[in-house]
């Protein structure tokens, strides 16, 4: 009988779901199956991968009915990377018998192997990946190779390649992701940072700078490209594809790229997975670069420079000036440094 494992990572953005699924691979070493369970917005990420087997989606529903579903499974472990309480309920009632989970939380009692977390223990340098192999590690599994990977489809490269014929110039193009989960969200960024990072990428490498972006950021790249235009005082060289492909997309049209350019967000954890030149930008204080680095062939990051006001968050800074005040000379550096 073949074995089965679950690797159930339903919480934050696609960025968290992609560096778990390192967790995946690692699980392969004893298990002949590995499916994900995560939340509905990562599931189209996820079916990329090529370390899972299967997709399942925990949309917030009965939880008795989820852990029905997953009990006709016949699952032998499961490792929860995003502990809730809904997450560690979730196996248990499944009757999963082997379950890894975080430790030190009042639910932790419902995992069979419990894990500290690094982070938590003050280690700010580890890779998130190298964190969460550690719940691996409790079943005595690992991962050389703690890079993640993101696979395209024919039907990705298809859509891409329609964008790429109204984007890419003679000297190509490189993608720049001006946008972050908060970025639309409070009304407040600012957009002469990255018009003047766009102009500067663009007066670098002759290349078409195509900004990406979510559908709620449309805006914002609008607003970024309309101010790089007017700066450059010539109407060419920038163009927006936010909102206009999905992540399997996104994913292909960064294969096509030069090079990607971008705050850290999912969308640069995918361009480094499919092996774009990847520069992540940690534009706040309050970043860990070593953290969240991008992981890949060709990967490079620019760490905060600019002084935060005491007791900033991504959440509850007045104005962003960070992002204002983009160090552009060193982007473009580190960019030169891989493109």
């Amino acid at each position: 009988m073949s074995s089965r494992a679950l690797l159930y990572c339903a919480g934050g953005g696609i960025g968290d779901s992609l560096v778990a699924s390192v967790v995946a691979r690692a699980l392969r070493e004893k298990f002949d199956r590995v499916d994900a369970l995560t939340l509905p917005g990562h599931r189209e990420t996820l079916l990329r991968v090529p370390d899972l087997d299967g997709v399942l989606i925990d949309d917030g529903g009965d939880e008795r009915v989820l852990a029905a579903a997953l009990r006709e499974r016949g699952y032998d472990a499961c490792v929860v990377t995003w502990a809730t309480a809904r997450t560690a309920r979730v196996p248990q009632r499944a009757g999963i018998p082997i379950r890894v989970g975080q430790a030190r939380r009042l639910y932790s009692f419902r995992f069979t192997h419990r894990v500290a977390v690094r982070s938590e223990l003050g280690d700010v340098t580890s890779h998130w990946s190298e964190i969460l192999l550690d719940y691996a590690r409790a079943l005595g599994c690992d991962a050389a190779d703690r890079r993640y990977r993101f696979v395209p489809t024919p039907h990705d490269d298809e859509e891409a390649e329609r964008v790429v014929a109204s984007v890419a110039g003679s000297a190509g193009f490189l993608l720049l992701n001006p946008c972050n989960a908060i970025a639309s969200r409070r009304g407040l960024w600012p957009v002469e940072g990255w018009a003047a990072l766009a102009r500067a990428l663009h007066d670098r490498f002759g290349a078409t700078i195509a900004v990406s972006g979510a559908p709620g950021d449309v805006a914002i790249v609008e607003a970024a490209i309309a101010r790089a235009r007017r700066d450059a005082g010539a109407p060419g060289g920038f163009v927006s594809v936010a909102g206009k492909v999905g992540i399997g997309a996104f994913g292909a049209l960064a294969r096509k790229a030069r090079g990607f350019v971008g705050i850290t967000t999912g969308s640069m954890h995918v361009a480094a997975a499919v092996g774009c030149p990847t520069v992540g930008v940690f534009p706040f204080q309050a970043d860990y670069p070593d953290r969240w680095a991008p992981l890949g062939p060709k990967t490079a990051i620019v760490r905060p420079s600019y002084p935060c006001h005491r007791g900033d968050t991504k959440e509850s800074c007045p104005d962003y000036a960070c992002v204002a005040a983009l160090d552009v000379d060193r982007i473009v550096t580190a960019t030169a440094s891989l493109v």
